[in-house]
């Protein structure tokens, strides 16, 4: 045993190069006894912060990021068998929901449109990122939510579920839940559990002085979205009804009660991602003022809405960067669009 202990400093100082060296956290796995155990367990910590000098804590518990962006396995190493199946039943579902959730699905979006590259891409709130968060507690529900829950939100609300022919998000316990579970955890093969992940979420963008405006955010949309999205902010479809590019706004885009109608949640989405052909080619300027533009326009109301839009204003979007509730050309947005159920 005191031969291990000779040793014990320099196997530390070795290893605590590794972990810096690679910047990430490794377990260290001691079999000299308890002490070598507690020693261990201190210089994971003393490594960690020296990784990680400006990490920022990711809620309560106090998870910090991790240091690279992930990569999620290849989508040719999907696996055969059952499992395998519910993996691309998942990402089926996950490109195309009016296709294989028709049920449930009210408008012309699809979860990709936000999630890009199959919910694989870093700065678009990727799905190996989310798997990994869940369970959380959730402001905006003020419950512990799992991530059966969270997507039951986003057919809610990004999917406008209450214009679907059912009506509503799939019943709990849907295949439909399983198989999109089993596409997320596939893509967070090998990712640390409960740790923010760099590349989680949308990164958003710091708000200049001049704050945002829709005016100066339509004259950008004009020069910059428009060739995917359409003067109209439409989006674009094959013939044949395949939606290529989202429509923005209108009874076929997403409801008040999405996070994308929150001009920041936008303004970090387009920044990092758009134009599609050229992401991170806008300034923040630029992405706040589009984000702007785009959510002043009307949508389909907001499903918690009980009673008028100023008390669900009250209710559910005071705080936020919105401009729910309020007027703006002359007309209170917020009202809803014709044509909804």
């Amino acid at each position: 045993m005191a031969g291990h202990e000779d040793e014990f400093p320099e196997r530390l100082r070795r290893e605590a190069a590794v972990l810096v060296q690679r910047n990430q956290l490794r377990l260290l796995r001691l079999a000299s006894g308890i002490a070598l155990v507690i020693a261990g367990a201190a210089l994971a910590a003393v490594a960690f912060v020296a990784i990680l000098p400006s990490a920022r804590t990711a809620g309560a518990a106090g998870t910090q990021a991790t240091a690279a962006i992930f990569e999620p396995p290849a989508l040719s190493a999907i696996p055969s068998g059952p499992e395998g199946e519910a993996i691309k039943r998942g990402m089926a579902i996950f490109d195309d929901p009016r296709i294989h959730a028709a049920q449930f699905v009210g408008n012309s979006m699809a979860c990709k449109n936000c999630h890009l590259d199959h919910g694989r891409q870093a700065n678009s709130s990727p799905m190996w990122a989310a798997w990994v968060a869940y369970p959380q507690f959730r402001k905006k529900t003020g419950t512990i939510n799992t991530m059966e829950d969270r997507i039951r939100g986003c057919f809610l609300y990004s999917m406008n579920a209450p214009n679907s022919p059912s009506g509503v998000p799939p019943p709990e316990g849907s295949d439909v839940y399983r198989d999109l579970q089993a596409y997320f955890r596939w893509l967070a093969t090998g990712a640390p559990t409960g740790a923010r992940m760099k590349g989680a979420g949308y990164p958003t963008p710091p708000l200049a002085q001049a704050g945002y405006d829709p005016s100066r955010g339509q004259q950008v949309f004009l020069q910059k979205c428009t060739a995917c999205h359409g003067i109209d902010g439409q989006g674009a479809q094959t013939p044949g009804g395949k939606v290529v590019y989202p429509p923005l706004w209108g009874p076929q885009s997403f409801n008040w009660g999405a996070g994308m109608a929150r001009i920041d949640l936008t303004a970090g989405f387009i920044k990092a991602n758009m134009p599609f052909d050229q992401p991170r080619t806008l300034t923040d300027q630029q992405a706040w003022d589009v984000a702007a533009f785009v959510d002043s326009h009307e949508r389909p109301k907001d499903p918690r809405q009980t009673g008028t839009v100023a008390e669900n204003a009250k209710e559910n979007f005071s705080g936020q960067k919105s401009y729910y509730g309020m007027i703006v050309a002359g007309k209170l947005v917020g009202s809803g669009v014709p044509g909804e159920r």
